[in-house]
């Protein structure tokens, strides 16, 4: 009696190990789940916390003008909170975008917010504090411009990653970035708004440093960017009071234009070391005009004193420190051009803040990244550290690749 021999079937560990099996599954969900690199943590917890701080201090400087606006202590707050609570989820969800996804929507980007920034000439626009910068829709309003730095830290750095081979030649470095950069700028000029043009302007000269243009050829550009800035600033009698007053020394016209400095100042003197203690200022009460904005630094030192002040100043350090990281990680064009653009936009944005509440710097109504109240530029700003972080992750995995 002949017996055939029987196939003996694959145990069920040997099935796991042809299939892939538990094995495999803990590699995909690992490679999912990965912790993300520390320059990645750096900058979003970094930001997270600008952010609270911003949160608890826009409540505390604007509890009193909410409450005479008709608006309640918390009126300004909850706005704040409510942009918060959109921009945080907004900035997370740009972070897992690729790199090529943001090259390929450049274009786009540049001439929506351009189509947008148009719109302050319009019926829409709205002239606050002699500047035509703002448009509004309802009871919504917006300021354009804070549109405008996102769409050319997006565009500049995907044209200059297609113009990487050319970037020797002056003219491949003139066409397109003057025309449209610098029509995007003009738009912003002409409604009145010289300290979001500075920024602007250094986010663009940013954007050519970190992507290697010689410094001589930036020269004659940088000369003539003063020149036109300087014709602009004394084509404004407000701008030209203010800033003949800072030369000559505050307190020649206290209850006009140097009110609001030396307020300022008085509020930061009042502050000492420790502070007055939280939600405890006495210039929020009317004295200090845009307390809860562009003078939201005197608040800050006021009621949490030096240490405060110091501690806010650290965090904006922090804040570069893990640009500059991302910047040395990167090894293709547009990460560097796009970081290096934001760095220069938020780093320098904070220190022509800060510049103008100590009396370094002229008033130019420049808020403070993260912290000052604003929906537009609150959102805008997430939007590009989410930008960063998206380059950070990307980094990382390229890091991880390469060491495989």
């Amino acid at each position: 009696m002949t017996t055939t021999p029987s196939r003996s079937l694959p145990r069920p560990t040997d099935r796991a190990r042809l299939d892939g099996g538990p094995r495999s599954a803990r590699i995909s969900l690992g490679q999912v789940f990965t912790a993300e690199s520390g320059n990645y943590f750096l900058l979003l917890g970094t930001t997270l916390f600008l952010v609270l701080l911003g949160l608890v201090m826009v409540l505390s400087s604007s509890s009193i003008d909410s409450y005479v606006g008709r608006q309640g202590f918390f009126g300004v707050f909850w706005k704040q909170g409510m942009f918060a609570l959109i921009g945080i989820p907004l900035m997370l969800v740009i972070s897992r975008l690729p790199i090529r996804f943001f090259k390929r929507w450049a274009w786009v980007a540049i001439f929506v917010a351009v189509g947008v920034q148009l719109l302050v000439f319009t019926p829409l626009g709205i002239e606050v504090g002699g500047n035509l910068n703002w448009i509004g829709v309802g009871s919504v309003n917006f300021q354009p411009s804070e549109l405008v730095k996102l769409a050319l830290v997006i565009w500049m750095g995907s044209i200059l990653t297609k113009k990487e081979p050319l970037l020797g030649q002056l003219g491949h470095v003139v066409i397109p970035i003057l025309p449209v950069a610098g029509g995007a700028i003009l738009l912003v000029l002409l409604g009145g708004d010289l300290g979001t043009v500075m920024i602007m302007a250094g986010l663009v000269f940013g954007a050519l440093f970190y992507a290697g243009i010689k410094l001589r050829m930036l020269f004659l550009p940088v000369i003539a960017g003063a020149l036109i800035a300087v014709v602009v600033a004394f084509s404004s009698e407000s701008r030209t009071t203010r800033i003949m007053a800072f030369f000559t020394g505050g307190g020649a016209d206290y209850e006009g234009t140097d009110w609001q400095a030396q307020h300022g100042l008085w509020a930061l003197a009042s502050g000492g070391v420790f502070g007055v203690g939280l939600g405890n200022s006495r210039a929020k009460w009317s004295w200090l005009p845009a307390a809860d904005n562009d003078y939201i630094f005197a608040i800050i030192g006021e009621e949490l004193g030096l240490i405060g002040a110091v501690v806010v100043l650290l965090l904006f350090i922090a804040l570069a420190i893990a640009f500059v990281r991302i910047i040395r990680s990167s090894t293709d064009m547009f990460s560097r051009v796009a970081t290096g653009a934001v760095m220069v936009w938020l780093i320098g944005q904070a220190f022509v803040n800060i510049a103008v509440v100590l009396g370094v710097l002229p008033v130019l109504g420049v808020p403070l990244p993260l912290i000052s109240s604003g929906g537009s530029a609150l959102l805008t700003t997430l939007a590009a550290i989410g930008i960063v972080l998206a380059i950070a992750r990307e980094n990382s995995q390229n890091e991880q690749a390469a060491a495989r």
